[in-house]
């Protein structure tokens, strides 16, 4: 176990910068966490590592990560987890597919979430990535696990790694956190095109046989 945290304070403190790379986050905005299994098949001895809180990402090193149960209880390091990781945590819970879970506030994402608005599924990309729209969640405030529950209720209605949390931001999960990371260049980038075709007219939504053949092919196909 303890190899296994090392290796994924080492595969989050990677991925943290890709999100400033790619033009997701500002400041100290934003965090990636990885689960890391323990031996209980239940998932009870699971623990999640995270970002500390108001870091900025040039100080995140693997040493700078902190590690928590899934209560979200800090068991290894230095500084508070994000105030992020209640939510993390529910989600680890009761997913228990999920590896990587990511938040950001990328701007184009974030606009869909404050209007409360689906990004629609108008694009082959959306069709591969996302199976369908990208779904808005629920308000919640910061603090408790109400995030996660609304972010657990909307996707497991939903093919989605991404959803947009009403009023906040993007959420995206994966099989580890790397899927999650792509997940969230994905949504921010096709929110962005998405947002730009409007500004032209109304996008053309794609038949639902034709969505459900690209998300299949795509999943299931494509580089294997």
């Amino acid at each position: 176990m303890r190899d296994a945290v090392a290796q994924a304070r080492t595969a989050v403190a990677a991925l943290h910068a890709e999100l400033p790379r790619w033009g997701l986050v500002v400041w100290t905005a934003g965090n990636v966490s990885q689960r890391v299994r323990g031996a209980a098949a239940d998932g009870s001895e699971d623990l999640l590592v995270i970002k500390p809180s108001g870091v900025t990402y040039d100080e995140l090193t693997p040493e700078a990560m902190v590690v928590c149960d899934l209560e979200g209880t800090l068991v290894d390091g230095d500084r508070s987890p994000s105030s992020d990781t209640a939510a993390h945590a529910y989600v680890y819970r009761h997913m228990s597919e999920v590896g990587g879970v990511v938040h950001t506030h990328s701007t184009y994402a974030t606009a869909w979430a404050a209007r409360r608005e689906p990004v629609p599924c108008v694009l082959t990309m959306i069709a591969d990535e996302f199976g369908g729209e990208i779904p808005i969640g629920p308000f919640a405030l910061i603090g408790d696990d109400s995030i996660g529950r609304g972010i657990v209720e909307t996707l497991r209605a939903s093919r989605s790694p991404a959803v947009l949390m009403a009023n906040h931001g993007p959420f995206t999960i994966g099989r580890d956190a790397k899927a999650a990371v792509k997940a969230a260049v994905m949504v921010e980038e096709v929110a962005r095109t998405v947002h730009i075709a409007r500004q032209l007219g109304e996008p053309v939504a794609m038949e639902r046989g034709d969505v459900d053949a690209l998300y299949d092919r795509y999943q299931n196909v494509y580089g294997r």
